[in-house]
């Protein structure tokens, strides 16, 4: 597998197509590749640089097909922010294992108990300083695990600033996932990137990807592999119903917030490491989305969605960083999507 690394390189502008009718077909009971895949995806030629698509189906008895596999797809590219999902997962593992408590405090020391008391413990209004030697300090008064998670704890995109009150703000913060990192590692005593290999990576055999650096950003991977995570997001075997069933719903309602690349939403709706579209709008997920579609998109020109509703999952990568090729054309592939 080549990794292809996110270029700066600008993507020129292409026409829009006219949005896709509802479903008018039958979902094929073999996955669309090839140029078969291209041709039910039309928009994917607007692109004009690698990118690659993979979508999958739950049947209604909770099993996952895949429909339709275009492009690069077992190529290595950047996820960026769709890093932040993979990690949240890692991180209700923990938390169903007795290891970390979404009530705990964000600062550090505070996120487990000793060896055996299978909680985290600490009062939720004491901040306190963080990190290792060198990362700075960061007092969140009031912040917990969740917090972190649902980008409500008041910190700022990328320092130890706090900006507002816990559960005040949607601010969406790369730091914050950086906290819950630290968090997760003092509370497993493991090493980050090995404690997301061995509970996520290794179970569902996502053999390409990486978590090298921040959790925030530094993942990698194929869309194959992508893939794969997506249908774990959709039947969950990694985690238990009810605490993900939690984390895909909306955490702290009522939050506004900014939404990167898209502007002020009132509300910004998030759940635990992922996004909950709700009436966003503008929106990278398509028209045809349910409200209930969660997920996350990447600066690196990336995204995963599950839409609960059509039962459909769908994954994006691409070898150009965010950019307005996206934002016009990633509604339109959803659409494309949705009605295969």
């Amino acid at each position: 597998m080549t990794r292809i690394p996110s270029s700066p390189a600008p993507a020129g502008p292409r026409a829009v197509p006219a949005p896709a009718g509802p479903r008018a077909v039958p979902a094929p009971a073999d996955p669309l590749v090839g140029g078969a895949a291209l041709d039910a995806l039309p928009v994917l030629a607007g692109f004009g640089f690698p990118v690659a698509v993979v979508a999958s189906e739950l049947d209604a008895d909770g099993r996952t097909r895949t429909l339709i596999e275009a492009g690069e797809v077992d190529e290595i590219f950047p996820f960026a922010s769709v890093t932040k999902p993979i990690v949240a997962w890692s991180a209700l593992i923990a938390v169903e294992r007795g290891l970390l408590d979404l009530e705990a405090p964000a600062g550090a020391g505070m996120a487990h108990g000793s060896a055996g008391a299978g909680t985290a413990h600490g009062s939720a209004g004491a901040g306190a300083a963080h990190g290792p030697a060198g990362a700075g300090t960061a007092v969140l008064p009031g912040a917990t695990v969740r917090h972190l998670l649902a980008h409500a704890s008041g910190i700022a995109f990328d320092s130890d600033a706090v900006l507002a009150a816990p559960g005040t703000r949607r601010i969406y913060s790369n730091r914050g996932i950086e906290l819950l990192g630290e968090r997760l590692e003092e509370a497993t005593a493991t090493p980050l990137e090995t404690w997301v290999e061995t509970t996520v990576l290794e179970p569902l055999g996502m053999s390409s990807v990486l978590v090298p650096g921040s959790p925030a950003h530094s993942g990698e991977g194929s869309a194959r592999d992508l893939a794969v995570f997506a249908r774990e997001l959709a039947a969950p075997r990694l985690v238990g119903a009810d605490l993900a069933a939690e984390a895909t719903s909306v955490a702290f309602p009522g939050l506004d917030g900014v939404l990167p690349g898209y502007g002020r939403q009132a509300p910004n709706d998030f759940g635990l490491g992922v996004e909950v579209r709700g009436r966003k709008h503008p929106h990278w997920t398509g028209t045809a989305n349910s409200p209930a579609t969660f997920g996350h998109f990447g600066q690196s020109g990336s995204f995963i969605w599950v839409d609960p509703v059509a039962r459909r999952q769908a994954v994006f990568l691409g070898a150009r960083p965010f950019r307005r090729a996206h934002v016009t054309q990633w509604p339109e592939l959803s659409d494309q999507i949705l009605a295969l």
